[in-house]
């Protein structure tokens, strides 16, 4: 199998949520780099489910599962720890896991607005503490995170998400300018509106009106977003941190 990024060949990747959609096929590209991949799902089920598709591929690819809750510091630490035991270090975090959400202002109550937060931002920082003083060591590390359009354009409802995400983007910026020193990169990546199994499902006239404000019109897919993590990732980006990219076909908020 051809390496496009050769950087990538047996570093260690942890990509959370990584059983599906985005995440799943940012898994599967890393893989295919011969990158050494943790994939992080939120069940057991759905874990074994997304190793299960992975070994059809290619049943020698060397990828592990956990399934910890990523609101909890405490079980984040012990999968990394775990992971570090199995594959012996970490060179690069993909924080993906995220929840979207689309409620009025006036259906909204504490817990649900917490809970986007929770997963879409206090997970991003869970997560970069744990793996952070492993990088440090090395003085060398990528920390990538999935941030959205929605953190530059917003959205008509369901104002959590784009604050959760809006969250994103400060964080990773001031991780950027904290961990520079320690030889760790921060950037995020903003997908617009991808063809996942969410929105595939949707009816094709529905597509055609979400289609209409991108200029390369098509939505984009999940390959398109994992490949923007690649190139990140690699040698290639080695001069960049602190940048939020678009990967959004030109949209027009």
């Amino acid at each position: 199998m051809e390496h496009i990024f050769p950087s990538l060949k047996d570093k260690v990747v942890i990509v959370t949520g990584g059983t599906r959609g985005i995440g799943f096929e940012t898994v599967k590209a890393f893989l295919k780099q011969g990158a050494k991949v943790a994939m992080l799902g939120s069940r057991e089920e759905t874990v074994n489910h997304a190793l299960d598709e992975l070994a059809k591929i290619d049943p020698g690819f060397p990828v592990k599962g956990y399934h910890p809750n990523l609101a909890s510091p405490k079980e984040i630490e012990e999968s990394v720890a775990a992971i570090v035991t199995e594959f012996g270090g970490v060179d690069i975090l993909i924080n993906n896991a995220g929840v979207s959400d689309s409620k009025p202002l006036y259906d909204y109550d504490e817990k649900r607005f917490n809970d986007v937060m929770t997963i879409n931002v206090n997970s991003v920082f869970y997560m970069s503490k744990a793996v952070a003083p492993i990088m440090k060591e090395k003085k060398c590390g990528v920390i990538l995170n999935t941030s959205s359009m929605v953190s530059l354009y917003a959205q008509r409802s369901g104002s959590a998400y784009p604050t959760s995400k809006f969250a994103v983007n400060g964080l990773t910026k001031s991780l950027a300018r904290e961990l520079g020193k320690d030889g760790i990169r921060v950037n995020a990546v903003a997908p617009g509106i991808i063809e996942t199994d969410m929105v595939a499902a949707l009816d094709q006239r529905i597509i055609q009106q979400m289609s209409a404000g991108i200029p390369l019109q098509r939505l984009g897919q999940p390959e398109d977003i994992a490949n923007a993590f690649l190139f990140l990732a690699s040698d290639m980006g080695a001069y960049i941190t602190g940048a939020i990219l678009s990967v959004d076909g030109g949209f027009v908020g």
